[in-house]
């Protein structure tokens, strides 16, 4: 709300001050306090045809309008300087106001048709070969600037060019974990659009350009959270769809604890005592939804599903739901004698003995697979058995799934899963004993409302409640690799505020995340989704 009530009174200041410059330079003053009328005016004391403005209509573009708007209007008063470009654009109302009570301030015209015009006579001098009349006018050229002031302008538009494409259109991300594997691999590059499910304002006002959340070296946040604006979101291109990759951020990650291997939320540390020790002494680090960390998983359910897992197979209202092409798994490899692990780099297959799920002796490995690297690996040998894990059985917390409620749901592991209904805006539940472990957390943290139970009674900002409608959409997102993900089994649904953007294509991609261990030249300028 402070930085909403901090651009009205910023617009209202501005048309005051176009009031003062408006007198100043012909036009009548009250035009600049008319909405869209002073834009247009504006345009045409700079030299532009009125219907320039209207560029000030289109998001992001019209930055960068605005921008070029404010620094033409103080050089049409004689204002070429860099410092008074960048105090126009910094704080234009008090710019144009200085100059519309300065009484040494003359509209001296339209600078964009001066400019114009004065290149045309330079060019024209160049192409008849003047040489006396090109020296002249290239040494009395005001608006000549010196190179150290190209270079700066330069290097500002494009580290705010760049800023900006990356925060409303197009960013790019690498995946660091094989929880896609199969489909994206550790290493790949992709593009990112941000515009296919719409454009989201940021959240953030004051940061790093080109930094997400940390800065390297400094290892410090790269932002402050106040001021802050509210979540809007422009209109999509498209709406996601079941089994679509998707770029959210980590419903989760407003609270972590960041250590050196990775980022553990507090919720984490919660559910698992275990981790106290390793978070110790970390401090807790709060960030606002458009700087938590960044996932990429498939979208399974939409907003309105209902959503089940029987033995790795996942159901949605009921039915069956095609898996992904490279689907993994974990699956126990037993063998005899040698096998020629050497090939497993070729088929895509990661690592060897997995001491995370269990500990593998000679004649055992631990493999995540597809049904095609099933296939190959049972050829290897007639030895070899290949056998898919029941999961639940090798890990010591089964029931350590969303939404940890042992008593309604003490079955649930992840490949035996649900049924769970995913929120979707509008629709109301019941308030009881399950709906309430289940969607609390959309009701209190995603969706800004105060929760009690108070003498068996739910209390919703302080009022009885009993049943809740949502007022945004949710999605379930999982990684292709079932058994090696965290996703939405461990933390639930994803709100659709969170949502970043729809994956592109690899731009470029390395071996295993490392340069060091080449290229996969076969994955560049691939299409990010091969669900197909």
């Amino acid at each position: 709300m402070t930085i909403l009530i901090f651009l009205l009174i910023s617009y209202l200041l501005l048309s005051i001050s176009l009031y003062f410059v408006f007198n100043k330079a012909g036009e009548a003053g009250w035009k600049g306090l008319v909405p869209g009328l002073n834009f247009a005016v504006w345009a045409k004391l700079i030299g532009r045809k009125e219907r320039y403005a209207l560029w000030l209509l289109f998001p992001v573009v019209n930055i960068f309008i605005y921008a070029g708007m404010c620094i033409d209007l103080v050089r049409c008063f004689g204002k070429h300087s860099f410092l008074q470009a960048v105090g126009s654009v910094v704080y234009a109302p008090a710019s144009f106001f200085l100059i519309g009570k300065n009484k040494e301030d003359q509209y001296a015209g339209p600078i964009v048709e001066q400019e114009k015009a004065y290149y045309a006579q330079i060019e024209e001098a160049r192409k008849s070969e003047n040489a006396r009349q090109l020296k002249k006018l290239e040494a009395n050229n005001p608006f000549k600037k010196g190179p150290a002031r190209e270079w700066a302008e330069a290097i500002i538009f494009a580290v705010f060019a760049a800023a900006f494409i990356r925060m409303f259109l197009i960013e790019a991300y690498v995946i660091p974990t094989p929880s896609m594997e199969g489909t994206l691999l550790v290493g790949d590059y992709l593009f990112v659009s941000k515009a296919h499910y719409g454009i989201r304002t940021p959240k953030t006002v004051l940061m790093i350009p080109l930094l997400h959340n940390r800065i390297p070296v400094l290892n410090r946040e790269s932002y402050l959270e106040k001021p802050n604006l509210p979540f809007w979101r422009l209109p999509a291109l498209e709406k996601i769809d079941r089994n679509d990759l998707v770029v959210f951020n980590y419903p989760e990650g407003d609270s972590i604890y960041l250590t050196p291997s990775r980022a553990f939320s507090v919720y984490d540390v919660r559910r698992n005592p275990g981790l106290q020790s390793e978070v110790r002494g970390r401090q807790l680090i709060t960030r606002p939804v458009d700087k938590k960390d960044h996932y990429i998983k498939r979208c399974v359910a939409i907003a309105g599903d209902t959503l089940q897992i029987r033995d790795g197979q996942l159901y949605i209202n009921g039915a069956i739901s095609r898996n992904p092409e490279k689907i993994q798994f974990l699956y126990k490899v037993t063998y005899q004698g040698q096998l020629n692990t050497s090939v497993f780099e070729d088929w895509g297959i990661l690592g060897g003995p997995s001491s995370d799920i269990a500990s593998a002796s000679p004649g055992l490995l631990y493999l995540h697979l597809n049904n095609e690297q099933v296939e190959l690996i049972k050829g290897m040998d007639p030895s070899v058995q290949v056998e898919r894990v029941d999961i639940a059985s090798v890990r010591n917390s089964p029931n350590m799934v969303f939404p940890y409620d042992l008593r309604h749901n003490q079955d649930w592991t992840i490949d035996n899963y649900g049924p769970l209904y995913v929120p979707k805006k509008g629709a109301s539940i019941p308030l009881n004993e399950v709906t309430v472990n289940t969607y609390r957390r959309c009701i209190e943290v995603y969706e800004g409302n105060s929760f009690q139970i108070s003498g068996g009674k739910y209390l919703i900002n302080g009022q009885e409640a009993t049943s809740y409608t949502f007022t945004q959409d949710y999605y379930w997102m999982m990684g292709d690799n079932r058994h090696n993900s965290e996703d939405s089994r461990i933390w639930g649904f994803v709100p659709a505020d969170h949502v970043v953007g729809k994956p592109l294509f690899i731009w470029f991609s390395t071996k295993n995340g490392s340069m060091s261990n080449g290229i996969n030249w076969n994955r560049i300028f691939r299409k990010a989704n091969n669900y197909d």
